[in-house]
């Protein structure tokens, strides 16, 4: 991914007011030079002002799109071990590493309460998980791929934009 100007970041933004995107916390170590651009397809990351909030910047054709979203609680294990797959990625996790985002529709829809969900890897890391930079922390199958780096990165991106085009309605 092209490294992103915080201008850039805060303008791509299409289901929050301007307002709320000036308002945005960027990724820790955005200031500093400290976000890997050369392993990210996408920038996702967690408002550290805000836990509950997510938020997504996909590059595209036009520029990128921000979406924000918003994250589930926390929960406790329950003990069992089930296994979840992100459906950007599609990397297996135990079900605590991925979880459910739900972002509101752009425009009028948006703001009347309509949203879409989206299970994602619960660090928004997918382009580690996909370089292999990043391990779940407990695989519970293991899928062997026989796509390349590239064509598993495409899918991926195909799999975001589609989602980010719900969010567009």
């Amino acid at each position: 991914m092209e490294p992103l100007t915080e201008a850039a970041i805060r303008d791509s933004f299409v289901n929050c007011s301007k307002g709320e995107a000036g308002r945005i916390r960027l990724p820790v170590g955005f200031a500093d030079g400290g976000v890997p651009w050369a392993d990210l397809d996408f920038l996702g990351w967690t408002d550290p002002a805000a836990p509950l909030r997510a938020l997504l910047v996909v590059p595209g054709p036009t520029g990128p799109t921000g979406v924000v979203l918003r994250r589930p609680e926390v929960r406790r294990s329950t003990g069992m071990s089930r296994s979840s797959m992100c459906q950007v990625c599609l990397t297996d996790h135990a079900a605590s590493g991925v979880a459910l985002f739900v972002a509101p529709l752009a425009g009028p829809a948006g703001r009347s309460g309509n949203t879409v969900g989206q299970y994602l890897c619960a660090d928004l890391a997918c382009s580690l998980y996909l370089r292999g930079k990043r391990q779940p922390k407990l695989r519970l199958v293991r899928r062997e791929e026989t796509l390349s780096l590239e064509e598993r990165i495409d899918r991926a991106m195909a799999n975001l934009a589609a989602f980010t085009g719900r969010v567009l309605g």
